[in-house]
């Protein structure tokens, strides 16, 4: 017998959770925990947990003012609370860093996608997202807490008779995906994103439909067939974080 033939084949690394390549973390939406907000949510996502909060206010943001503007305005701002990670961080009182920049820019951007402004003539969706404890994705799970206090709000309104047709278009969220080690991985948790050879945030819809992708190589470049089945995966586990989460919004 030839030394290929009893050759035991080296073990699979297991991810930190025991999780398969292609799995998502445990995923929990909690809708309606701020009593003052126009809408709210609390999102689970492994051990990262973000809080998002939607404030509207009767005026429109400078840079529509005095403009013949049919359609209200959304705006998303991000941030960590000082003890969200291993070690207290700063709080960001007067100017943003460049990642939390980067990261509410993408949250407001998915979070329009969703939205009917022309419900909100006159008036700025402000969303808050604030991470409390942070272990990879929190963009991610930003934007899925974005999209369910968006929900909530969209809820009561619509209840209430403040609304007459249902303002979100489709739902959203996003999921990040990433090459480790030279393992293809779904849902990167902190140990894995900063190994990752290369990272993505893939936002998109139920549908499967593509909205944006943040995120790029940190080694070598990735060729174009690699980055488009990335991004594949990454709409797919969309598809899969949603279903998960559907009831919460019911």
């Amino acid at each position: 017998m030839s030394d290929a033939a009893t050759t035991t084949p080296a073990a699979v690394p297991t991810r930190r959770d025991d999780r398969a390549a292609h799995a998502l973390r445990a995923v929990r939406v909690e809708r309606g925990v701020n009593r003052y907000a126009e809408g709210s949510a609390l999102v689970t996502w492994g051990d990262t947990q973000v809080i998002a909060t939607v404030s509207v206010e009767a005026k429109l943001p400078p840079h529509l003012r005095g403009r013949k503007q049919r359609a209200g305005w959304l705006t998303a701002e991000y941030g960590l609370l000082p003890r969200a990670t291993h070690e207290r961080g700063q709080r960001e009182r007067r100017v943003t860093n460049g990642r939390t920049q980067e990261i509410q820019r993408m949250v407001g951007r998915a979070l329009r996608t969703t939205l009917d402004l022309e419900a909100f003539a006159g008036r700025t969706l402000t969303v808050d997202c604030d991470v409390l404890q942070a272990d990879g994705g929190t963009r991610c799970a930003a934007v899925l807490a974005g999209f369910a206090a968006l929900h909530d709000m969209a809820d009561k309104l619509v209840h209430a008779g403040q609304l007459v047709e249902w303002p979100l278009r489709h739902e959203v969220a996003a999921v990040s995906v990433g090459i480790v080690d030279g393992r293809t991985l779904v849902d990167l948790d902190y140990d894995e994103d900063v190994r990752a050879e290369v990272d993505l945030a893939v936002v998109g819809t139920e549908g499967g439909d593509l909205i944006e992708v943040q995120g790029g190589t940190e080694a070598l470049p990735v060729d174009a067939e690699a980055y488009v089945r990335l991004v594949a995966l990454g709409l797919a586990a969309v598809r899969e974080a949603l279903t998960r989460t559907r009831s919460a919004l019911r």
